[in-house]
């Protein structure tokens, strides 16, 4: 790739996260359940609006959070985020929201409570299989390729851990993010998870608010407009500077 096109590709980067941030402003990535209790909102998400904290990177605070964001990033595979909010308040309100818990819970009662983030079966055995993994870590921060090797740990997942449980900068690709970047001509609709994750990590500061932010805005604009092929020409992005 040419030093101009180089140049022109970060810019491109820099401008749609800029016009997200003035359009959305902070999302409070990662939600816990123990902020709906504290007033942790945001009313300018789309769906589920509680147990985030915008504008505060400081999160996680305890290995008690951190650990909850490690379940809820296997829990939310194949699901939307209202539906593993439900089964982690389940696992909550039983005392089951930690690591030992999990592991001495009753696998029934286990697949029960986690029930309504779907896959049960399969997620309740890789929560276990986490869970192991978490309480020897001992405080230790992961390499990727260790998630990675975890299973039913993929890059979206690993990834999500490492940002958001971890406060390391490694940038999330997810359905939304391939949706809205193949649309605006960045990457190819068929384009493999690590070539998106370039294109963002190689545009950008290597900045943990940036990479927490631009990730949760993205899925914020697409689900306003990208949840149907047929609206995908309606986003502003398209029309304001990417013609």
């Amino acid at each position: 790739m040419s030093s101009n096109r180089k140049s022109s590709v970060k810019s491109v980067i820099q401008i749609i996260y800029d016009y997200l941030f003035n359009s959305y402003g902070p999302q409070g990535w990662w939600p816990l359940t123990e902020l709906h209790y504290i007033d942790g909102t945001n009313p300018t998400k789309t769906g589920s609006v509680r147990g985030y904290h915008p504008g505060d990177y400081t999160y996680p605070h305890t290995d008690s959070q951190q650990f909850e964001i490690i379940c809820g990033a296997l829990l939310t595979q194949n699901t939307s985020w209202q539906q593993v909010e439900r089964a982690l308040i389940n696992l909550r309100q039983t005392n089951s929201l930690s690591p030992e818990s999990i592991l001495s819970i009753d696998p029934e009662a286990l697949k029960e409570f986690i029930k309504p983030a779907g896959y049960y079966n399969q997620k309740a055995a890789r929560l276990k299989t986490l869970a192991e993994w978490f309480l020897e870590l001992k405080s230790r921060i992961p390499q990727r390729e260790e998630l990675l090797s975890l299973k039913g740990i993929g890059p979206e997942t690993a990834d999500s851990i490492l940002l958001y449980a971890f406060k390391q900068p490694s940038f999330v690709v997810d359905t939304y993010t391939r949706r809205v970047v193949s649309n605006l001509g960045l990457a190819d609709e068929k384009a493999k998870y690590s070539e998106i994750k370039e294109l963002f990590e190689e545009n950008l500061p290597k900045d943990l608010v940036i990479y927490q932010e631009y990730h949760a805005l993205l899925v914020e604009h697409a689900k306003r407009y990208y949840q149907k092929k047929i609206n995908y020409s309606k986003c502003p992005l398209l029309r304001s500077f990417l013609d």
